[in-house]
């Protein structure tokens, strides 16, 4: 695009709060990145004098894709995403907030990440595009196809959601006492106890040497993991960037996995577990208990 251009330079002007937005929907910077430069696209097809209030009509546009990318992804859960899980900061759980430990200072935009991920596609167009970039819900409806009601209600239930990830100590022991009884449930073979734990549209993604793998409901959810519970292993309470989370060992010590919860509304809506040898040995892990 030429620098000379006025639309160009209004287009570049927004290109950083575009990337934002896109990357706060999709967790990726190069999905962000490919959702600018589809947006880009899309207005040099436009005529722009029509275009009255141009960050506006950006803005729609990159949430109408970013939402585009996110049903595909529900429809194929087995994509992998590039930076989904960058640079993961596990910590032991000694009951301190994230907020007393530098070293977690920074994983608050990822643990925001990981939530966000947890919630439906619509649900998190709402919030995102409300809650964090204050674009009207009149808007958000026109983008989702839905009255300016059914939009914030979508947005409230995302808020609850998010704000059941806070970091005070008794919401941390709540959410850690959410995370022991589905291990526990998982270690006995307790097929009802897990559903019970269980968001019934939670997603568990499996990041091992082949690549990543998705799994979502609940029933599929609790299946494996009651298939997979293995009592060969030591386990020792972390968190995840700020996540509550476990660190399993084999009995030689070698790092088997290291899975992350996100529990919203007492439920565990997200898990993530990374069992990849060379990215475990990469990390840097407390010793067994």
């Amino acid at each position: 695009m030429s620098s000379t251009d006025p639309i160009a330079e209004a287009f570049e002007a927004q290109r950083d709060r575009m990337h934002a937005v896109a990357h706060r929907m999709l967790g990726s910077h190069a999905d962000a990145d490919d959702v600018v430069q589809e947006a880009w696209l899309r207005l040099s097809r436009q005529d722009t004098a029509a275009i009255g209030n141009l960050a506006g009509w950006l803005t729609t546009v990159v949430g109408r894709i970013s939402l585009d990318v996110l049903r595909a992804r529900r429809a194929r859960p087995e994509a992998s995403y590039d930076d989904r899980l960058p640079e993961l900061v596990v910590t032991v759980d000694d009951g301190r907030a994230p907020e007393d430990d530098v070293a977690l200072a920074d994983s608050v935009g990822l643990a925001l990440l990981a939530v966000l991920d947890s919630l439906g596609p619509a649900e998190r167009l709402a919030f995102v595009l409300h809650d964090l970039f204050a674009v009207p819900f009149d808007e958000i409806g026109r983008i989702l196809g839905k009255s300016t009601g059914a939009t914030k209600m979508l947005a409230s239930r995302a808020r609850r959601k998010v704000r059941g990830t806070a970091h005070p100590a008794a919401v941390r022991r709540e959410q850690r006492e959410v995370v022991d009884a589905f291990l526990t449930a998982a270690r006995h073979g307790d097929f009802e106890g897990l559903l019970r734990v269980l968001d019934p549209e939670v997603r568990l993604t499996v990041e091992g040497p082949d690549g990543e793998v998705v799994v979502l409901g609940a029933t599929k959810v609790a299946a494996g993991a009651r298939l997979s519970a293995t009592g060969a292993v030591q386990g020792r309470p972390v968190l995840v960037d700020g996540l509550p989370g476990i660190v399993a060992w084999r009995e030689d010590h070698t790092p088997l996995s290291v899975v992350a919860f996100t529990v919203a509304d007492g439920r565990i809506a997200d898990i993530r577990i990374v069992t990849d040898p060379a990215r475990l040995a990469a990390l840097d892990l407390p010793d067994p208990a």
